[in-house]
Parts: C-alpha cells; structure tokens; sequence
C-alpha cells in the first residue's frame, strides 16, 4: 500500500466532486437513487470523522431536461437559464437525503472572481470552514447563472480543486464515469493500462489524458490540471469510478481503486513555502517579549494583545512582516485585520474586538497557519 493511499485512511477533511454522468438518468434528469446512494456513502465518512465538502454537478443537465431541450447548448445565457432552474432540483435532493441522516447543508455557489479578490477569497474561506465547524455538509457549485466567460471556472473540476486549497483539504476525491487514468484512452487504445499512482507534477500525463462526455464538460485533461492547482496546497488527488459500488468508503479504507495523483509537499508545508516565498510584505506587526515567545517557543498564533506598533498599510490577507521590539524579524504571516482596524486593536485582548471594530472577524490578528517563523 502506497504512503499516499495510506493517506486517505487518517486524513480529516475531503472535497468530493461527482460528475454529471453519475448524477443523472443518462441525461433524463436527476437520478435520485443515485444521489440517495451517494449521501449515504457521505454521511458515513462523516461518521468516522472526515469533514466533507461536496462539489457537485448536475445542475446544468437537470436544468436542460426540465426546460426539454435535447442537447447541451453552446450560448452562456442559454447554460445560464438551465443552471438556474436545474440547481432548484440539485439542491431539493441534497436536503432530503442528508436529512435522513439528520445532516444539515448548505449551498455555496462560487465564482473564479471570489477566488481571485482576496477579501472576498477570505470571506468565502470563513464560510466554509465555519459551517465546516459545525457539521454542516457544504454542496458546492459554480455561480452559473451570474458568470460569463471571463470569469467562470468552466468545469467542476477545476472548482473542486480550488475549493480544496479554499479549504486546506486533506484529499481532493473526483469521482467520473472512468475507473482512473490510463496511459491512453482506454475507450480508443484496448492496450490502455490504468495508472495507479503518479506524481501530479508529471509532464507525461498530459499526453494520456482524455476528453469529456456528453453532459459534463471536464475530461481527464481537466482533471489533471485539478490535480495539480490541488497539490499546490499539499493535497492528494484521487480520480476514481463512481461507478463502482461504495467507492468513497473503499478509498477510505485505501483500496487499490483509481488513480493517485501525490503532490510534493505535505499540507502545511506546501501552505508555509508559498507565504514564505511567493508574497511581498505590506507592513509590519512589532511584538512585546511575550508574544515573541509564544510564537517561537509554544507555536502560538498571533493576538492582538501581543502587538506594540503596526507600520504600512495592508488589507484584510495580505502579508506582513512580524518583528520584535529591537527590529528582528520572527516571521511572516496573513494578517486577519487591515491596517487600521489593527491599529485599534493591538495592545488589548482579543474579547476587546467587537467592542471598538462593532464586529469580530477571527480572535488571532495572524493565525499559526498563516504563519512562517524566519
């Protein structure tokens, strides 16, 4: 058994896209046994304790069937409107049968925008992990109906892997009409051999990937790609056939199904070079003796009550330099405050936040996470 398989046994937190071709009745709308199957596999992860994010399609082909066209058509406004009036249906069928698990969801929809914009990036992170927190199932998918070609994510799988580094995911699971990736198009090529485990880095894959279905829009190429923006924040990837019966109970148990596309980097390593090597400094945080020492020596996030001076000027996510009283520099981190909210709250305790702010975003000024010590 691979280390990267093994992963999967402990691992806490999954993203779980499912494709269109494994949520509808070959294109005659939503396959409600299917999706009742599905929630069951879900909702007994959850009960060995993997939080789970669902990223699910489905929403375009139900739209399609309901408004009685024959085929997916090409004009955005037209995928817009069936979006609309298919997602009513997605989202019915994922309250219903949670429910019986006596599971709560919630619906997420998102665009690259929200991605891109920090604030905004932060806000939907917030989100996510808060409902996360409480045991909610998020059913995410993308905004379809307000997106245009510019900004929209263009395929579930894509959206899948972004919201795996949204959310610090352990494993990003894509689930398609496929048992994995092969060495070439098995549907063309009968000497294709499915390929276990690889590294998502690997050039060669792109050569061996394939195209999409009818009613989906990502094929093996796009799942690559999904890989790798996933192993970015240290995520394994697996691609694996829905079609296979309790597929996600049997990746839990690290069954030699699919394929395992490993990243590099562990999670929080992966997370730690790219605030330490990839972002410019906005301002710095200067420490008291105390706060120094809960960083360095008890690995503490940052509170406010710790911070003397902030000098610069940054927003909400960006990154700022963190020093002590004589100018050394202890670290990097993502500060959860601009700068002139963070000026009003330094020196006092974090319980002071929403009494002078009148709102509190996070306790921590820098969260340990979003901290690098130098």
């Amino acid at each position: 058994m691979s280390q990267a398989r093994n992963r999967l046994k402990t691992s806490r937190r999954w993203v779980v896209k499912i494709g269109s071709a494994l949520l509808t009745n070959d294109g005659e709308g939503l396959d409600l046994a299917a999706i009742g199957r599905w929630v069951d596999q879900l909702a007994q992860l959850r009960r060995e304790g993997v939080e789970i994010v669902l990223v699910s399609s489905g929403s375009i082909a139900e739209g399609i069937v309901r408004l009685g066209w024959k085929s997916r058509p090409h004009e955005v406004y037209k995928l817009q409107a069936a979006a609309a009036v298919g997602q009513m249906g997605l989202v019915q069928a994922y309250e219903a049968n949670f429910k019986r698990h006596n599971t709560l969801t919630a619906q997420i929809l998102l665009t690259h925008e929200d991605h891109s914009n920090r604030k905004r990036y932060l806000n939907a992170q917030a989100t996510l992990k808060t409902l996360l927190s409480v045991g909610v199932v998020p059913v995410v998918n993308e905004n379809d109906t307000v997106v245009t070609k510019e900004i929209r994510f263009g395929d579930n799988d894509t959206l899948g892997a972004l919201v795996a580094n949204l959310v610090e995911a352990d494993a990003l699971i894509l689930l398609t009409d496929q048992r994995g990736l092969y060495t070439a198009d098995p549907r063309i090529n009968p000497d294709a051999t499915l390929i276990s485990e690889a590294m998502a880095s690997d050039n060669a894959l792109d050569a061996m990937a394939g195209t999409g279905g009818r009613l989906g829009q990502g094929g093996m190429a796009t799942k690559v790609r999904a890989a790798r923006l996933a192993a970015r924040s240290g995520a394994v990837t697996v691609i694996a056939s829905g079609r296979e019966d309790d597929v996600l109970l049997k990746l839990r148990r690290a069954d030699q199904l699919g394929t395992v596309l490993v990243p590099e980097q562990s999670p929080m390593a992966a997370r730690k070079q790219w605030i330490a090597g990839h972002l410019q400094a906005r301002g710095t945080l200067t420490l008291d003796a105390g706060a120094v020492t809960a960083l360095v020596d008890r690995g503490k996030s940052l509170l406010p009550a710790g911070v003397r001076a902030v000098t610069g000027s940054f927003s909400r996510g960006e990154m700022v330099v963190i020093s002590d009283e004589h100018g050394r520099v202890i670290g990097r981190g993502l500060v959860n405050y601009g700068v002139e909210d963070a000026q009003k709250i330094i020196g006092h305790p974090s319980s002071y936040i929403e009494t002078v702010l009148g709102f509190v975003g996070e306790q921590e000024l820098v969260h340990r996470d979003n901290l690098v010590l130098a």
